[in-house]
């Protein structure tokens, strides 16, 4: 099995989410991204937040949820940052899981994950690859406010790490919306059996600042 896109969940989601968040200035990302998780039919979505971060993405990503029946969970660093997360979504009337930790280690303790949503900002996107653990149907990864990382070619966040872990980058591409969206859509595991030769192929377009990678 794979993600099947469904474009009435992923409108449903984003009109919610709308509704939701006219009062944030960044609610762009939040219905966007939103639309995605729901669109994507979503089971286990996980995100990241910190003390003084937006809270629109998060309640985005629990409308999604609900619209998918599915597991919204979100990794906070400490205590602090946990009551604070807690008061802004109860607010709202949601009320995702939360893990409190260091994201690497809170990541190990979860399978099966469709949707993520980081702050590249905050989080260390490479170090967080490395444990996540992505669904058998594929998944879609989210990389926010990556427009001070793309100054800097040291901190530049790629997905092409997820490719050499055995994972199977179908396409990614950054968007300019709200401080920059950096997505990738992981395509679903193949069984072990019947192994083919093939070879990966990779095209940049330097207009869209889209990357294809392409198997062959």
């Amino acid at each position: 099995m794979k993600l099947v896109w469904s474009p009435e969940t992923a409108s449903k989601a984003y009109i919610d989410t709308v509704n939701s968040c006219k009062i944030f200035q960044d609610s762009s990302v939040a219905e966007l991204i939103s639309a995605m998780a729901a669109g994507w039919n979503a089971k286990l979505t996980v995100e990241t937040w910190s003390r003084g971060g937006a809270i629109a993405t998060s309640i985005g990503l629990a409308i999604a949820s609900h619209h998918t029946n599915g597991r919204h969970v979100c990794i906070v660093p400490d205590n602090l940052s946990r009551t604070e997360y807690l008061k802004a979504m109860k607010i709202s009337g949601l009320a995702p899981e939360i893990i409190v930790g260091d994201p690497e280690e809170a990541f190990q303790t979860l399978q099966g994950i469709d949707f993520l949503v980081i702050n590249c900002e905050i989080d260390n996107p490479s170090r967080i690859l490395k444990v996540v653990k992505l669904g058998h149907r594929g998944a879609v990864l989210v990389s926010k406010n990556v427009t001070s990382t793309m100054r800097s070619p040291s901190s530049e966040f790629r997905w092409r790490g997820v490719v050499e872990g055995g994972s199977r980058l179908v396409r990614s591409v950054i968007l300019p919306v709200g401080e920059g969206l950096d997505i990738a859509h992981v395509g679903a595991v193949r069984s072990s059996g019947n192994k083919v030769e093939s070879r990966w192929i990779r095209r940049f377009d330097r207009q869209s600042g889209e990357e294809f990678v392409f198997r062959k």
